[in-house]
C-alpha cells in the first residue's frame, strides 16, 4: 500500500530506555488512519541524502479536530536513527506513510495470544490498542508474551497492562520475569489454547519468528507477524527486502517486505 508524503512537527522525542526512543509528531489531518502493522519511512526534512531515511512502525495514532498525532517507538542502530534521536522538539520531518499491510483482523477469534521480541511491541500495541478500543474485544481474551535481554531494554509494557489482563515477561538474564526466551514460554503455554478458537498474532528478531514457527509446526494455528527486514525505499521499487515465501501454489517465490508485507502469515515464510 502506497503513501503520502507530509512534513510532520516533533512534539516529542525522549529516550525512555537505554538507546530507545519515543518520538511524538503532529501531522496534517489529511493523513491517512494507519492501520495496526504499518509503518512509516522518517527522515529530517529537507535533507537529501536516501539513505537517511529510516523505516519505523508506528507505535500510536490519534486525530485530532485540526491535525493528527502519530508515535514512534524506535531503538538507535546505526547513523540513521542515531540522528533521529538528536532531533529535538520543534524540529521538522518527512514522512512517507502509511505505508506497507497491516494485520489482518476481521476473522480474529476468541482468544488473542501477542508475542513480541525487543522493539516488536511497537506495532502490537497498536494492534492491541485497536482491537480493545475499535473492535470491543475484552481484556481477558488477550495474552501477551515478551522476550527483552534485560530490564533496561524493556519498552511498552506499561502500556500493554493497562489494555491486556495476561501478561508474561521474560529476559535473556533474568533482570525480568522469568529468565530465557519467550519462545521457551510458548512452547509450554501453547497446550493451553485450541487452534479452531485462538489468534496469533508476533513482531520480534527473525531467530525468534523461526523458532515460533518450529513450535507451531504443523498445527492449525492462525499465525500473522511482522517482519523486521531492512528497508532502503519502503515502496518496493528497490527490492532490497524481499523473503523467500511459499505462494498459493506451495512453490517458492519472493516477496517484498516493505510493499508485500510487512505483515505475513508464518507458515507462508521459508526461513532456510
Amino acid at each position: 500500500m502506497a503513501g503520502s508524503i507530509y512534513i510532520g512537527e516533533i512534539l516529542k522525542n525522549e529516550e525512555i530506555q537505554e538507546d530507545c526512543f519515543l518520538m511524538k509528531i503532529k501531522l496534517a489531518s489529511s493523513f491517512e488512519n494507519p492501520l495496526p502493522g504499518q509503518f512509516v519511512m522518517i527522515r529530517i526534512a529537507g535533507l537529501n541524502d536516501p539513505f537517511l531515511s529510516r523505516p519505523i512502525s508506528i507505535y500510536s495514532f490519534s486525530r485530532e479536530k485540526n491535525d493528527c498525532k502519530m508515535e514512534l517507538l524506535y531503538r538507535v542502530v546505526g547513523k540513521g536513527t542515531q540522528i533521529l534521536a538528536g532531533l529535538i522538539e520543534g524540529s521538522q520531518v518527512e514522512i512517507n506513510g502509511p505505508l506497507g499491510n497491516g494485520f489482518e483482523t476481521d476473522s480474529v477469534k476468541e482468544n488473542i495470544i501477542f508475542i513480541a521480541g525487543g522493539i516488536g511491541m511497537a506495532p502490537l500495541s497498536m494492534l492491541v490498542e485497536s482491537l480493545r478500543n475499535c473492535a470491543g474485544h475484552s481484556s481477558a481474551a488477550m495474552s501477551v508474551y515478551t522476550g527483552f535481554q534485560s530490564s533496561s531494554a524493556v519498552v511498552g509494557l506499561d502500556k500493554m497492562r493497562k489494555l491486556c489482563r495476561h501478561i508474561h515477561v521474560c529476559t535473556d538474564d533474568g533482570t525480568l520475569g522469568k529468565k530465557g526466551f519467550v519462545t521457551h514460554i510458548i512452547q509450554q503455554d501453547m497446550k493451553k489454547f485450541m487452534p479452531e478458537n485462538t489468534s496469533i498474532y508476533a513482531c520480534g528478531p527473525r531467530e525468534m519468528l523461526k523458532v515460533l514457527a518450529k513450535i507451531l509446526g504443523n498445527s492449525k494455528f492462525s499465525c500473522q507477524v511482522s517482519l523486521e527486514e531492512r528497508m532502503a525505499c519502503g515502496t518496493g521499487a528497490c527490492v532490497g527486502c524481499a523473503v523467500a515465501v511459499k505462494d498459493k501454489q506451495g512453490k517458492l517465490a519472493y516477496k517484498r517486505v516493505c510493499a508485500d508485507g510487512p505483515v505475513f502469515s508464518l507458515s507462508d515464510i521459508i526461513w532456510e
